[in-house]
């Protein structure tokens, strides 16, 4: 790991690895190597507003799929679903698959990219899977190879969801769930989802929407923005802790500190009424409070990073209960302020050391996830702190400055947006 890649609650046995470089790069961040003012920063001088550029783009409706490229699979219904018979053939272990594929157009970013994370909402069975790639070009026309960003299937009995961290062989690498392009970055991608089944059975495996989101930002900060449209606003998302779950399923995390992003995320499908049902989770004991958490964090964890923190893998997750969920980047909390104002909640990737925001429950992080739930009057933010070691203590107001800078300067400001039918996105400025 280097910089903030990757801000999200490490394994145990790789977070004192990412702790070290994050706390020598966040104070320091560059754009296209300009040194850049960090915001808070001893001695760096006012603070300087930063050039944030950032788009979303995605395939959603059936004529949006219609404008990709279709080999044994069909677009139809708001969904790319799998022939049968599909015409490509799999070998993975001494399971034989049948396959189909379904190409993104090129789009281009409008600027040279260095980060692509992909998101995708999917329907698979035991029995079936999709695998996310990647590629792309330079401003100069050079195309990258295909990059595999994940293998990803809704159960993990018979296909362990995973990614492919390296493939360092040409334009661009994989570091868990971000592509990152090399030297000065790229300005076209493309995607592409095989979606797989068990050669001899019918299982349904379908994409309902495939996206991406580009962006080149500093690790800087910039000035505190203004409050704004959610001033006053608390949504009313329900607290769980994630300390709750300290000690429970060490072959995925076990709880604790490992849990922070399923447990926000549980809170957001909460608050949507979209948490699982209690027949879905069977197997987590009597007397686990909060059993939906669990059952969040076995439908995240992801095998090849050996944790739950896996942005993509957890608004999939998110998305087959609500609808519709995204992993992007923000440009300051004032763009936050908007989906407050939606009444629509964010996960937010934040990573600070000690002394960096006052009142967290934990003094330092790596890498954590918190909802963003609302804004006091005086533009302050509210929110569901999970590594509260109780849900009665989830429940926080943090300073906007301080909260702002370690969520800019440190994820660059990533957030899941989640949300359903009844809660529309509020008017997009190319992040989503």
């Amino acid at each position: 790991m280097s910089g903030y890649r990757h801000l999200v609650h490490p394994s145990p046995r790789r977070r004192a690895l990412a702790l070290l470089p994050l706390l020598l790069s966040l104070p320091l961040g560059t754009l296209l190597g300009t040194p850049l003012a960090y915001a808070g920063a001893p001695d760096a001088g006012p603070a300087r507003a930063v050039d944030r550029p950032i788009t979303y783009a995605a395939w959603d409706t059936t004529a949006e799929l219609a404008t990709g490229k279709a080999r044994g699979v069909t677009t139809t219904g708001d969904q790319v679903a799998l022939s049968t018979p599909a015409p490509k053939r799999l070998t993975v272990g001494s399971t034989r698959y049948e396959a189909g594929r379904w190409r993104s157009p090129w789009t281009d970013s409008g600027f040279a990219f260095s980060e692509l994370i992909a998101s995708w909402d999917a329907t698979t069975t035991m029995r079936s899977f999709v695998d996310i790639e990647v590629r792309g070009r330079s401003a100069a026309g050079t195309r990258s190879s295909w990059d595999t960003l994940a293998r990803w299937a809704s159960a993990d009995r018979r296909v362990k969801r995973t990614t492919y961290s390296g493939q360092a062989d040409d334009l661009a690498s994989v570091s868990v769930d971000t592509w990152k392009a090399a030297g000065a970055g790229l300005t076209r991608w493309q995607l592409r989802v095989t979606l797989a089944r068990k050669a001899g059975t019918s299982a349904p495996v379908a994409v309902d929407s495939l996206g991406a989101m580009t962006s080149r930002v500093p690790s800087a900060a910039g000035p505190t923005s203004a409050p704004g449209a959610a001033t006053g606003i608390t949504l009313d998302v329900p607290a769980y802790s994630q300390m709750t779950h300290r000690g429970h399923f060490p072959q995925w995390g076990a709880g604790g500190e490992a849990w922070c992003s399923p447990t926000a995320t549980s809170m957001v499908l909460g608050y949507y009424d979209a948490l699982p049902p209690a027949t879905s989770y069977p197997w987590v004991p009597a007397g686990h409070g909060d059993p939906w958490v669990d059952a969040a964090a076995r439908a995240t964890y992801d095998h090849g990073y050996d944790g739950t923190g896996n942005w993509p893998f957890t608004t999939a997750y998110a998305a087959a209960r609500t609808g519709s969920a995204f992993v992007t980047r923000l440009r300051s909390l004032a763009e936050a302020e908007q989906f407050i104002a939606a009444g629509i909640p964010l996960v937010a990737s934040v990573a600070f050391k000690s002394g960096e925001l006052s009142g967290a429950p934990i003094s330092s992080s790596a890498g954590h996830l918190l909802v963003i739930a609302g804004f006091t009057a005086s533009g302050d933010v509210v929110v569901n702190d999970p590594a509260a070691p109780t849900n009665a203590t989830v429940r926080r107001t943090y300073s906007r400055a301080e909260l702002e800078r370690v969520w800019l300067g440190a994820s660059g400001g990533v957030v899941y947006v989640v949300h359903d039918a009844a809660h529309s996105l509020p008017t997009s400025t190319g992040n989503w």
